[in-house]
């Protein structure tokens, strides 16, 4: 990382931005071409090991691009603000991210599924409720995760007085 006065060094931390962030960029490659996609995912952090947790549909560009290449990157971003100066040149913008590597690995299990998508409900609604889903809908849906490999921080801080 070039700016490591600007490197979230704490894991803790990091874990703290991505559980403010709602949206994950995943970047994806097909045939030696860059193909991103933002979704909202689900996260769990345990035993010191950070999974992402996606679903949609069964079918499609980013599915098809998965199944050849499972090899993936992501980026999130949160806490925005413009920074204003006199000059143009001294404008600047606060912001927290969190980028990583990893692969990607589709979900079948029923119980895993169901597993994944309360983790994808817990982050993007705040409510730590286990939910049940039918049959109908744990097929309807196609659910991945991203086990994550390695990640990285990064944030400038607001000027703000808090």
């Amino acid at each position: 990382m070039r700016r490591k006065d600007r490197e979230i060094t704490e894991t803790s931390e990091i874990i703290a931005v991505i559980d403010r962030c709602k949206v994950c960029r995943l970047g994806l490659s097909e045939d030696g071409r860059p193909y991103i996609v933002p979704l909202n995912f689900g996260y769990s952090f345990e035993d010191q090991s950070l999974t992402l947790f996606f679903h949609g549909a069964h079918e499609g560009r980013k599915i098809d691009i998965l199944k050849k290449n499972p090899q993936v990157c992501f980026e999130i971003d949160c806490d925005h603000e413009l920074l204003e100066a006199d000059t143009a040149c001294g404008h600047g913008f606060a912001f927290a991210s969190v980028i990583g590597f990893g692969a990607i690995e589709f979900i079948t299990a029923a119980g895993e599924k169901t597993r994944a998508l309360n983790f994808l409900m817990k982050h993007q609604t705040g409510k730590p409720i286990q939910y049940n889903y039918s049959e109908a809908e744990l097929n309807s849906v196609c659910v991945y995760k991203m086990i994550v490999e390695e990640f990285t921080g990064k944030r400038r801080e607001s000027r703000r007085k808090v």
